[in-house]
């Protein structure tokens, strides 16, 4: 969105002209140094606007569209704002809901409220792509258009399903952004990710997506601070020819989240995904990791672990001894039973 040149924002004064470089749209604009109108902060609000911003649009522009909009008092206001304080170039693209007839820092403060982002697409670490659905409809992609799209082959090549290509962050789309569009900007993130946590070193023994898959499984099966443990027993058993039996590959079969007891039936399932039936990685990730899961996928700890159990709360525990595991899992029963992982995941 361009300033008129009738428009108030955009006529000079007698005042000395300045030229400023906005460094969120690199722009050069010419701003007067005088005092611009402003909404006096905390006086209550007319309504609420929808503002909607574009990648790289420029910090005169937004400015502009706020005044247009009611939002502030003056374009100028808001520009004095934003090119005196550095995290205006963190306003995302997307809709804003803003309130009318703010102060230009109130303005600011809300175009960075996350939560009044509309289109805004929140992807924790180790989600599935099932829960993410509602997410992509609520921020207006079309649920028929979305589901095509997943089901088509847009991943990049050595990739065979999507599932683990959606990097956990936060996204904002434009209104009419296409799933397929939506989706290749997580992609892209998440092959961005992967190079930085050496997934496609020359002298690596598994592939970019074999990697991905331990990642997910890293993921689920803990936290932040044993991912890289968990990748070197995920390795260790692989290497002796042991099934990996991992609860977590249920539970994306079965789609149950927490801490569900699993039954003996339910390590029996007939899936690939079943670490209990089938020997090796299942086909493809179990869920979408983060940045800390990949680098541990790709860079495990030195050990000889071919066990590991969460006797407590961020208590794992690791050995390579069956019978020592086995003294855990009476401790862990012990500590599930008495309701210790009831606030937990």
């Amino acid at each position: 969105m361009k300033i008129d040149a009738k428009h108030p924002a955009a006529r000079v004064g007698s005042a000395l002209l300045v030229l400023v470089l906005l460094t969120f749209g690199l722009h050069l604009v010419r701003i007067p140094t005088s005092s611009a109108a402003d909404f006096p902060c905390g006086t209550s609000s007319t309504g609420t606007a929808n503002i909607q911003i574009t990648s790289g649009e420029s910090g005169s522009s937004i400015a502009s569209s706020l005044f247009q909009l009611g939002i502030v008092k003056s374009a100028d206001a808001y520009f004095r704002v934003a090119v005196g304080d550095i995290r205006s170039q963190r306003v995302a693209p997307g809709n804003h809901k803003l309130d009318v007839g703010i102060c230009a820092k109130e303005a600011l403060n809300q175009l960075l409220d996350s939560s009044r982002i509309t289109g805004l697409i929140n992807i924790s670490e180790g989600a599935w792509i099932s829960e993410l659905v509602p997410q992509f409809v609520a921020a207006g992609i079309s649920q028929q258009e979305l589901s095509q799209t997943i089901n088509s082959p847009i991943q990049p090549a050595g990739f065979t399903t999507l599932e683990g290509l959606l990097f956990p962050a936060q996204y904002s789309f434009e209104k009419g952004t296409s799933a397929k569009i939506a989706l290749e900007a997580m992609i892209s993130r998440a092959v961005n990710e992967m190079h930085k946590a050496e997934f496609y070193g020359s002298k690596k023994e598994f592939t970019p997506q074999q990697l991905l898959i331990i990642a997910s499984l890293v993921q689920a099966e803990g936290n932040t601070q044993d991912f890289a443990k968990i990748s070197r027993v995920i390795r260790n058993r692989l290497t002796k020819g042991m099934p990996l039996q991992f609860d977590s590959t249920v539970h994306y079969i079965k789609k149950t989240r927490g801490s569900v007891f699993l039954s003996t039936a339910s390590t029996l399932i007939n899936s690939p995904y079943n670490t209990y039936k089938h020997y090796g990685l299942p086909p493809g990730p179990i869920n979408n990791p983060g940045a800390d899961a990949m680098y541990a996928a790709a860079n495990p700890a030195a050990g000889n672990w071919l066990f590991f159990i969460t006797v407590a709360p961020f208590d794992t525990r690791y050995t390579n001894s069956l019978d020592q595991f086995n003294t855990w899992k009476v401790e862990y029963e012990k500590n599930l039973k008495a309701g210790k992982f009831r606030s937990t995941k």
